[in-house]
């Protein structure tokens, strides 16, 4: 048995069609409008150790004053990078453990990178779907087994282990049928050990500010021991798939 229900068809009858093509050429308008005015506020250009190290106070002063109002900037920002996918997400993690703390910055950074996904997934499937399915690839016809097996494990695998980039994996359940509700899910928990390495970097910059050192996280996310444990969670996640291979044996 599958978690992934049969392909769906055209959520729209052929009478409504001129409707919804107009309404799908709006909302890209409003999509591609969205992106260049995220772009053209130079966003992607703060998102730089340098640039954590020269507006280090201004940000620590900036939390300690409205937290709430830091907290929502934060996580809006990161929703608008994952749903566009904007470079530099990276150093948003690393940010927001800077000045939130590993802890905290962990629960924003996957609230928020799940809203980002979840989006991406909706337009994908209700609204874009023929330019984001040309996107997506064939990473779609690579995917289809995994999912076909155990939609909730595979997005669970995908998420942990970084198999396809992160805007394929949030494009291609799109086009597999895979429920929102396993797709949520299966990302909030995957990206939980990824935030929490990436906040836990941010979080130990100040000392190497302090210290007038440099920090490359690449040097840091890339240890055996974090690439071992996530490796190890990735496994954890295809116990369900392997007991549904070897069940029916049982019954031979």
């Amino acid at each position: 048995m599958t978690d992934i229900p049969p392909a769906e068809g055209n959520p729209q009858d052929s009478g409504s069609q001129p409707k919804t093509l107009g309404k799908r050429v709006a909302i890209l308008a409003l999509f591609v409008a969205l992106i260049g005015i995220v772009l053209s506020t130079g966003v992607q250009d703060f998102l730089s150790l340098e640039s954590l190290r020269e507006n280090r106070q201004a940000l620590l002063d900036f939390v300690a004053g409205n937290y709430v109002g830091a907290v929502l900037a934060f996580m809006a920002i990161y929703v608008l990078a994952v749903t566009f996918s904007i470079p530099g997400a990276v150093w948003l993690s690393i940010s927001g453990g800077f000045v939130f703390s590993a802890g905290p910055a962990t629960a924003y950074i996957v609230v928020a990178a799940t809203i980002g996904a979840t989006l991406v997934f909706l337009l994908a499937r209700y609204v874009l779907g023929d330019m984001l399915r040309n996107k997506a690839g064939s990473a779609i016809e690579r995917m289809r087994s995994g999912f076909q097996q155990d939609a909730f494990s595979y997005m669970l695998v995908l998420r942990l282990v970084p198999l396809f980039p992160f805007f394929i994996v949030n494009l291609v359940p799109a086009f597999l049928s895979v429920p929102i509700r396993t797709y949520v899910a299966g990302t909030a928990l995957g990206i939980i050990p990824g935030a929490f390495v990436f906040a836990l970097v941010g979080s130990g910059l100040g000392a190497v500010f302090d210290a007038g050192g440099n920090l490359d996280p690449a040097a840091v996310l890339f240890r055996p021991e974090i690439i071992g444990s996530l490796l190890g969670l990735a496994a954890l996640a295809l116990i369900p798939v392997a007991y549904k291979k070897l069940r029916p044996s049982q019954h031979d």
